[in-house]
């Protein structure tokens, strides 16, 4: 990156001074450019998984125990389905499935297709999976609005009944080396109003206002922090940060995964898989590592 370059692959936490609203910040650089790379998608594809990615990040990030949050959309349009993962590691994954030449007809207007468009009719869903002996929590709504912004919006206000505001960016930046992809996002929440707190809408209200001010360039601008993008938007009424979680990519995938999954099908089966060169070939939709496999290395395991 250039000199000039912040910290990247960060989620930070914070509170407007004073105020019962709260927010997460998320920054990626390398890791979302990791993850969008080892696909060839077109760019309106690239761009909704990128999204994805930040939204899990900043969501995810409130988890208060280890596990999973799980972001994607399914629908019956040019993109069938968009799935980010993220682990309270810090750790981010995804991938599309989508119809090329569908897409390629989205694509052909003056603007990138959004979300709705590409998706079409479909539902919104997000899964917290708390690990080994505990139940998924699933939250279902349909997909409404053009971006998986709005989507998140309407989650937070029929799932959780928590006023929530969502801006998502992603796009390309030459780093002197070549073009990398980058993505941001910002998440600000309303605390419900109590005895202690008193009114909160006026304060929400207000936030709003100067969230509406954020511009997409800014949230993927990779001179300026997040500390500073926080001061820029809040700074006449103050803005407490709590820290920052570094993002990462990663892939659950390993040779032991892929054989087990192989495993489950019959040597028929797997005889039909077999290639040219006497082994089965196995892409990971999330990372693209092809593993090859000998059938007598799964002999050796059954």
């Amino acid at each position: 990156m250039p000199e000039t370059s912040v910290p990247d692959d960060l989620v930070g936490v914070f509170q407007i001074e004073g105020e019962p609203v709260r927010g997460r910040i998320a920054r990626l650089g390398p890791a979302v450019d990791e993850i969008l790379r080892a696909h060839d998608y077109p760019e309106c594809v690239a761009n909704l998984l990128g999204e994805a990615c930040a939204l899990a990040a900043l969501v995810g990030s409130n988890l208060k125990f280890d596990g999973r949050l799980i972001v994607q959309a399914q629908g019956s349009g040019p993109v069938r389905y968009v799935v980010a993962d993220y682990d309270t590691s810090g750790g981010l994954r995804g991938y599309c499935r989508f119809d090329a030449e569908a897409v390629a007809k989205a694509s052909a207007g003056f603007q990138r297709p959004g979300a709705r468009t590409l998706l079409g009719d479909g539902v919104f869903i997000m899964t917290v999976d708390p690990g080994a002996d505990m139940e998924r929590y699933q939250g279902v709504t349909a997909i409404e609005g053009e971006t998986l912004a709005l989507c998140a919006e309407q989650y937070f206000a029929q799932s959780e009944q928590t006023p929530t505001r969502v801006r998502l960016a992603v796009g390309q930046a030459d780093d002197g080396q070549g073009l990398r992809w980058r993505a941001g996002g910002m998440l600000i929440q309303n605390v419900a109003e109590d005895d202690a707190r008193g009114p909160t809408a006026e304060a929400w209200r207000r936030t709003q206002a100067f969230f509406e001010t954020l511009g997409e360039d800014e949230l993927i601008d990779s001179r300026l922090s997040s500390d500073q993008l926080l001061f820029r938007l809040f700074h006449e009424d103050g803005v407490r940060v709590f820290g920052s979680q570094p993002l990462r990519a990663f892939c659950r995938c390993n040779q032991g995964r892929i054989e087990t999954v192989l495993k489950s099908f019959g040597q028929e089966e797997r005889a039909d898989m077999l290639e040219a060169d006497g082994k089965i070939h196995v892409t990971c939709e999330y990372c693209s590592k092809v593993y090859a496999v000998a059938p007598e290395e799964l002999e050796a395991v059954e």
